[in-house]
């Protein structure tokens, strides 16, 4: 009798967690699995996306893409802003965190002014460094003028284009991982602290043997979001451009939308978005597995 009252109870408990989790379920099925799967599907077609005529043309897209020298260049771009977002916004949030996380005075005003960056929508942020890096008002050029620096003032334009918008991006980030990196710390023991005082360890040996040790979980799924965020990356570089990148600071996401919704090769446009989720899922995988090695070794 108590057996059947125990499971009954379980299943009780079962039933009331489904009836919260399936319909999140259902629409993340409905709205992301789908889409994937159609998108997959559309990638097989020569379709414009405006008629409901399509042909099937197999794995012609997929080639056509892996000839795309323009493709080939959206990814390089792509992985430059990984290279960026790993190896200045990751550094550059856990240095805030420290410092908001410390004992300094302040504390709650420093949080506020470095999370201000992402109280602001992309577009916003956009338009007020477009007037910022202005080469004839904006302030940086006026400061560059009044200085007498000899340098080109065209920020958004040719090879100076890239680096001005990827550290647009750096200052809008920066504070979102600082906030991760800031919840991390908090779940470090101060006791560890306390006992590394005792026998003598600086800042700088807490930080090294405590600290970085017990934050590696935070600093994986920062640099996974860092990761998969910076390969599909879209917004900011359509609004800095004036909806055109140009080569230099191409994206695998507008070269989509561009083949998409404005040469109408929404088959072809499925394929590179395909591209893109193959080779967000690869890369994420493939770091999953070397950092999750190195911590069973560790």
């Amino acid at each position: 009798m108590d057996k059947t009252t125990a499971a009954s109870k379980r299943w009780k408990k079962t039933g009331l967690v489904l009836l919260f989790v399936l319909p999140a379920l259902f629409f993340y099925g409905t709205f992301n699995l789908l889409g994937i799967a159609r998108t997959f599907y559309y990638s097989t077609m020569d379709w414009k996306g405006i008629s409901a005529n399509k042909t099937f043309i197999g794995l012609s897209n997929y080639v056509a893409v892996a000839k795309d020298m323009s493709f080939w260049n959206s990814l390089k771009n792509n992985l430059i802003l990984v290279i960026v977002s790993m190896f200045i916004q990751m550094p550059g949030a856990l240095l805030l965190a420290l410092l908001i996380n410390s004992k300094i005075r302040f504390t709650k005003f420093f949080r506020t002014v470095f999370f201000m960056p992402m109280l602001l929508s992309t577009v916003a942020t956009g338009i007020m460094w477009i007037l910022f890096y202005d080469p004839n008002f904006g302030l940086l050029a006026k400061l560059i003028k009044a200085l007498h620096i000899p340098m080109s003032t065209a920020f958004l334009q040719g090879g100076s284009a890239l680096p001005s918008i990827l550290l647009v991006i750096c200052w809008q980030f920066i504070p979102y991982y600082m906030i991760i990196f800031k919840a991390g710390l908090t779940n470090v023991p101060e006791e560890l602290y306390e006992a590394a005082r005792i026998d003598g360890a600086n800042s700088w040996q807490c930080f090294t043997n405590i600290t970085l040790p017990l934050i590696v979980p935070t600093m994986r799924t920062s640099a996974v979001l860092q990761l998969v965020g910076s390969l599909k990356y879209f917004d900011l570089f359509y609004v800095m451009m004036g909806g055109a990148p140009n080569a230099s600071t191409e994206l695998m996401a507008t070269y989509m939308y561009k083949k998409g919704f404005t040469e109408f090769q929404m088959g072809y446009a499925s394929t590179i978005a395909a591209y893109m989720f193959l080779i967000c899922f690869a890369f994420a995988c493939v770091f999953l597995y070397a950092t999750s090695r190195k911590g069973d070794k560790a």
